[in-house]
């Protein structure tokens, strides 16, 4: 399991004075392209094959309230993926300092080609890279439907 630790700064902080919802979802990206950046995935290997992640979902599920002072860990697993890798699952475990576990986020997403605007399959290239990543003991190959398993799709007005 890969993580990353993080001081949580005075920015981090909302009006309860605890950590806000999007420092969360920051912590959880930055751990996430850490991760790819540290398997050669990163913003080189994605602008050279024209590629960009593009999140569907992030849920994050708090046990416990983090406060400044103390720094936090960050845990990125991947959960899942599609068959030609397009699409994507992590999990993001946060613990304090003592290593209580207190948040959860998992997200889903897929990879986009940025000159067509399209969910692609990804290059060759890149797809042997995350083939190869270390997967969570509950992996799971995504389908297009595991995408809008939450039961949300949009109503026009």
């Amino acid at each position: 399991m890969y993580t990353k630790e993080f001081d949580v700064r005075w920015s981090d902080l909302d009006a309860n004075r605890h950590m806000a919802n999007s420092a969360y979802q920051n912590f959880m990206s930055h751990t996430r392209m850490a991760f790819l950046i540290e398997n050669d995935f990163g913003q080189r290997e994605m602008a050279q094959y024209e590629t960009g992640p593009v999140i569907f979902n992030e849920n994050i599920y708090y046990f416990k309230e983090i406060h400044q002072g103390r720094p936090i860990t960050v845990s990125c697993e991947v959960t899942g993926m599609s068959e030609d890798g397009s699409m994507f699952s992590f999990r993001h475990n946060f613990y304090d300092y003592k290593g209580r576990n207190v948040a959860r986020g998992l997200m889903t997403g897929a990879w986009m080609n940025l000159r067509e605007r399209k969910i692609t399959a990804l290059h060759t290239d890149l797809f042997d890279k995350i083939k190869s990543f270390p997967r969570s003991i509950d992996f799971k190959v995504l389908q297009k439907s595991d995408m809008r398993s939450h039961g949300e799709f949009p109503e026009d007005i």
